[in-house]
């Protein structure tokens, strides 16, 4: 595997899952900047209710990222199955459980195991806490365009950041109008990046194993287990 592809799409993928995880764990309190932009705030407390009323999710989608410049065009599936704070991510052949304390990334072409605690300090750290104090501030919601798909009409909310800093120009969440889920995200850089997340399928309450969450150490008999922390 090419390492360098993977972190790259493996850290833009984080920053665009947690916008999305994001939106499953906040609250209907979130304050509208301005007037007009009621109608943006009401679709995306549509948008947390529906979601937060599962007892779980799970999603596969497309990933997608594009940058001329860099002539980077890459395209990849994954899927991933969220209960409260837990997770388990499977992306360009590596799976990440996260079981509400340590996360645990598995890379079967190394036969490896990282084992790290979560840092709440970790800005990339995806945990409803951090996801609910970072995407709080510093994004303006706005309506954007409707488009027709065959059998769905996506509706697009725009966020677009505050800060001069931020690294992102905009931010635009598809919102299926008659389900109220998320059909993708769309996420455009300064730097001409786009990624692009779109959810193939989309299931809620799913019969989970109990330990579906849980790193299982004896499915992993030849792996060398890493503990960074």
């Amino acid at each position: 595997m090419n390492k360098i592809i993977y972190n790259r799409s493996m850290r833009n993928l984080l920053k665009t899952a947690t916008i999305f995880l994001f939106l499953i764990t906040l609250t209907a309190g979130t304050t509208a900047p301005a007037k007009d932009n009621n109608k943006a705030k009401a679709l995306l407390d549509k948008v947390v209710s529906k979601a937060k009323s599962y007892k779980n999710i799970v999603i596969d989608f497309k990933y997608s990222i594009y940058n001329a410049k860099e002539k980077i065009n890459q395209d990849s599936n994954g899927n991933v199955a969220m209960e409260g704070n837990k997770y388990v991510l499977n992306f360009m052949g590596i799976t990440k459980i996260y079981d509400g304390k340590k996360i645990y990334t598995i890379v079967p072409e190394d036969e490896e195991v990282t084992v790290t605690n979560n840092d709440e300090s970790d800005k990339n750290a995806i945990t409803p806490n951090k996801i609910f104090t970072f995407f709080k501030k510093g994004f303006k919601y706005s309506m954007d365009i409707k488009q027709t798909i065959p059998g769905k009409t996506i509706q697009y909310v725009k966020l677009t950041p505050s800060s001069v800093t931020d690294t992102r120009k905009e931010i635009l969440i598809g919102i299926d109008t008659k389900t109220n889920h998320i059909y993708n995200l769309i996420e455009t850089g300064k730097n001409g990046t786009k990624t692009t997340l779109t959810v193939s399928t989309f299931k809620f309450n799913q019969a989970l194993a109990k330990n579906h969450f849980t790193f299982v150490k004896s499915k992993y008999p030849n792996y060398y287990i890493n503990k960074a922390d």
